[in-house]
């Protein structure tokens, strides 16, 4: 692209996703719902993928508020042709997808531990979903995002960053899920960018353990130099601009939503 040929903005119409159609994985709850409610409201048609029909259909129906198109698809992101089958279905109801943000995550107690408590069932289930769930998104939704000149979106974590004690699974996912994402860029360029979100601690019902007790959550506040745990639709806003217009010149990038964490 020549310079004469890049975009010219008009602000704030570079944020609109009329006409887009996005799925995201993990999209019944916290991060996810939010990131479905922000795509809906800058006019994209939205899938909010879970494994439970009862939750998306929650789902939908707040999406519906926005005057956003929806469907009801379900995945467990684990079992690839679980996959297969819902992009088919988003594919049939609203259209090819053109906007994938792979969210979908686990981090469950029975992974969190030293390496000596914490054996590879436990490394397996974590990476089964965080990584090689997102990776079969990615590969279903090749032929509708190189055929759309779409954007894939992957949640990472500051854990793809940086290391963080006790979670040695979720942090080897999410490192894998930001290595992943620059893989993807390449290979897309230039029709499709891949970008990934790297969120800190986030006040959502899988971190209520830790907002739930004070020293914890104190000691996670001192570390953030913005003294808080994020609101989801704080992560949403980011994924929204790597979703639209105004992100056309980001692939293979990491943008840190984690309120300060990684700057020290």
């Amino acid at each position: 692209m020549s310079d004469d040929d890049a975009p010219r903005f008009d602000f704030p119409g570079a944020f609109d996703l009329s006409g887009e159609v996005a799925v995201v994985t993990g999209g019944s709850r916290g991060i996810g719902r939010a990131i479905a409610h922000g795509l809906a409201s800058a006019g994209a048609a939205v899938a909010p993928v879970s494994r439970t029909e009862s939750d998306v259909e929650e789902v939908t129906a707040e999406l519906g508020e926005y005057g956003a198109e929806t469907c009801v698809a379900t995945a467990d992101v684990a079992d690839e042709a679980d996959v297969l089958d819902c992009f088919d279905t988003v594919a049939a109801e609203l259209g090819r997808p053109s906007v994938v943000v792979n969210n979908a995550g686990v981090n469950p107690e029975a992974a969190l531990g030293t390496p000596d408590r914490v054996d590879t069932d436990g490394f397996d289930k974590v990476n089964n979903v965080n990584l090689r769930g997102a990776y079969a998104c990615a590969h279903a939704a090749a032929d509708h995002l190189e055929a759309t000149g779409g954007s894939l979106v992957n949640v990472a974590s500051v854990g793809g960053l940086v290391g963080l004690p006790r979670q040695h699974p979720y942090v080897a996912s999410k490192h894998g899920l930001v290595g992943l994402t620059k893989s993807l860029a390449l290979d897309w360029a230039p029709d499709v960018r891949a970008n990934c979100l790297a969120p800190g601690y986030v006040a959502t019902d899988l971190t209520e353990d830790l907002t739930g007790n004070e020293e914890l959550a104190a000691s996670i506040r001192e570390r953030t130099p913005l003294d808080r745990f994020a609101d989801p639709a704080e992560v949403a806003g980011p994924a929204v601009f790597l979703a639209s217009p105004a992100a056309s010149y980001l692939t293979g990038a990491t943008i840190s939503v984690d309120g300060g964490w990684t700057a020290r």
